[in-house]
């Protein structure tokens, strides 16, 4: 399949600036694959399509204030920085993004903080908008990432316009959140409330985690026309032996295996055994799931409404049929769902 098969004509007005008023009564689409058909529910009907030892794997991933706004020495322009990895905690060197870029060089000096209390130099250039940078802080390595978390924002994804609000901070964190290190919200999983969570564990439906520490190359466009060609930035994942084992034994057992989201469907396709089962997995996944593809951990997946021609889209569509997928999206415009991080969601059987 090439690029071209996955663009489509998304109204301006179905992009979610923010979430529903109550998280699990967010529309839900349900996709039924073998049956070929579409049901409109709301989030917190999804119970009804699991049983006892179903299993759903969620991704723990916790996002951390990765927009900070810095002043460039002697000329005082304000420069958006986003922080995207450390790459090395001692002597406090990132990978970061800035905004405006044509301004920013090497051996540039960055201050940030009414009392200029954080200082980064700019020592290398890694993309056209990439750099690298050293935090310069008196302080311990706790005390910086404190004043990293102290100055830094909720990164929202950049099609929502309005100004972050202090409510931003726990609306785009899922409430299973654990382990920091994402720079986006694995939104799928922005849906379950506390009160969904636990009427799911009393009928038995089992939980494992595993964390993908989601990076911006998840969203990043894709602009080849041959799918084969496009590569998928790095992510930091991880399974624990707890995690495969809740998951091998719901598949030894046939049960449903529930990827919620597609973060979560990314890192167990890339740590499948030769039989088929999971395994442990602790490193870096580039994994670019796109049609056709045969998938070999979950068989249900939930996950929200993309972008056109986006990495996400296509993932998809390799799992639930691009035809099918294909009905289900003119269905979700025609029946006024929203889309991206903060809209609607979709449940495939």
């Amino acid at each position: 399949m090439k690029l071209s098969h996955f663009n489509f004509n998304l109204p301006q007005e179905l992009l979610a600036e923010y979430p529903a008023e109550n998280r699990d009564e967010a529309r839900l689409m349900v996709l039924n694959r073998k049956d070929q058909t579409i049901e409109h529910k709301q989030f917190k009907d999804l119970i009804d399509y699991f049983e006892p030892n179903d299993v759903m794997v969620v991704n723990n991933t916790k996002v951390f204030p990765a927009r900070l706004y810095g002043n460039k020495e002697k000329t005082g322009a304000r420069i958006e920085v986003f922080l995207l990895r450390e790459l090395n905690s001692e002597t406090r060197l990132w990978d970061v993004l800035v905004d405006p870029a044509r301004k920013i060089r090497i051996g540039n000096k960055l201050y940030f903080g009414d009392d200029e209390s954080l200082v980064a130099e700019v020592i290398d250039n890694t993309t056209s908008r990439g750099r690298t940078l050293r935090f310069l802080y008196d302080g311990s390595y706790d005390e910086f990432r404190q004043k990293l978390t102290d100055l830094g924002e909720t990164p929202l994804p950049k099609y929502i316009k309005r100004d972050t609000e202090p409510e931003d901070e726990t609306r785009y964190q899922t409430i299973y959140a654990k382990n920091e290190g994402a720079v986006a919200a694995p939104t799928a999983g922005l849906h379950f409330s506390k009160h969904l969570m636990k009427r799911l564990e009393i009928k038995g439906v089992d939980f494992a985690e595993i964390t993908l520490h989601v990076g911006l190359g998840t969203f990043n466009p894709v602009e080849v026309e041959d799918l084969s060609k496009h590569k998928m930035d790095s992510e930091e994942a991880f399974i624990t032996a707890q995690a495969t084992n809740v998951i091998n034994s719901g598949i030894a057992n046939k049960q449903r295996i529930c990827a919620v989201g597609t973060t979560v469907m990314r890192a167990l396709e890339s740590s499948v055994s030769s039989e088929k089962t999971l395994n442990e997995f602790r490193g870096w996944t580039n994994k670019f799931i796109f049609p056709p593809y045969d998938f070999s951990i979950a068989n249900s997946m939930i996950t929200n409404f993309h972008t056109p021609k986006s990495t996400l889209l296509m993932m998809v569509s390799a799992f639930a049929g691009h035809d099918f997928v294909k009905e289900a999206y003119e269905e979700a415009v025609k029946e006024k769902y929203k889309f991206y991080s903060y809209g609607d969601a979709m449940l495939i059987l």
